[in-house]
């Protein structure tokens, strides 16, 4: 807080004075920078300042500390001390932030990492617990940043790709080469489950779960893709 609010008051200055020649743009600069001044200065992170929609990229490009996203853990006892009132009041410190927050064990996630894949699976059966908590952080990551995986699957490899949430088939083709968003000709897409339901890229073809998109396809979190490119 104490960072941003010098930062600001530095950009206030500076904005304050451009400002007296009386240009629209610049007023429009000078407001946001003193609202957000008001908001730090209140103790209030930069991430929970609602500003209008010609305000929100001059406060970007100031790059705050209290504008990153925050992802809250806490760390329980025990298993069963997940929904405890400790963990309640960190939710909802989240919540009011916009923020995410998982609870979790240490100590079990630092024995879950000494397992291998089936000693995992009888542990976590065992303590009745569906996943490690280790999961429950990256889905909480990628949620707060904007962000979601696809697949692309063939004889030799599987791979995960991670693009932002909103990207088109194109711009996923992109964080595998730009030559692939370069020269997009259509994509071939199946949903993850029934990809493995299918057994496969052949399975789903038969069973016409597998569906070609073109350009403007949104791609969805777990598609498994192939892309169709030429350049």
């Amino acid at each position: 807080l104490l960072a941003d609010l010098a930062t600001l008051e530095k950009q206030k200055d500076k904005a304050t004075r451009t400002a007296k020649a009386g240009r629209k743009e610049d007023q429009l600069i000078l407001k946001a920078i003193e609202k957000a001044y008001a908001h730090v200065d209140a103790s209030q992170p930069i991430r929970t300042l609602a500003l209008a929609e010609g305000e929100q990229p001059v406060i970007d490009d100031l790059h705050l500390i209290t504008a990153k996203p925050v992802l809250y853990i806490a760390n329980v006892g025990d298993q069963a001390d997940i929904d405890n009132e400790r963990v309640k009041i960190v939710q909802a410190i989240a919540a009011d932030e916009g923020a995410e927050a998982v609870a979790l064990c240490a100590q079990i996630e630092a024995e879950l990492m000494q397992l291998d894949d089936d000693e995992r699976d009888a542990f976590l059966q065992e303590l009745e617990i569906d996943e490690p908590g280790l999961h429950k952080v990256i889905r909480a990551a990628y949620h707060l940043l904007g962000l979601q995986t696809y697949f692309t699957a063939g004889p030799k490899e599987v791979r995960a790709w991670t693009v932002k949430v909103g990207a088109t088939a194109p711009q996923a083709a992109a964080a595998i080469h730009t030559d692939f968003e370069r020269g997009f000709i259509r994509a071939e897409v199946v949903n993850f489950d029934d990809y493995v339901i299918a057994e496969g890229e052949h399975g789903a073809k038969e069973s016409g779960k597998l569906r070609l998109e073109g350009k403007e396809y949104t791609v969805q979190d777990g598609d498994v893709i192939h892309f169709r490119f030429n350049v």
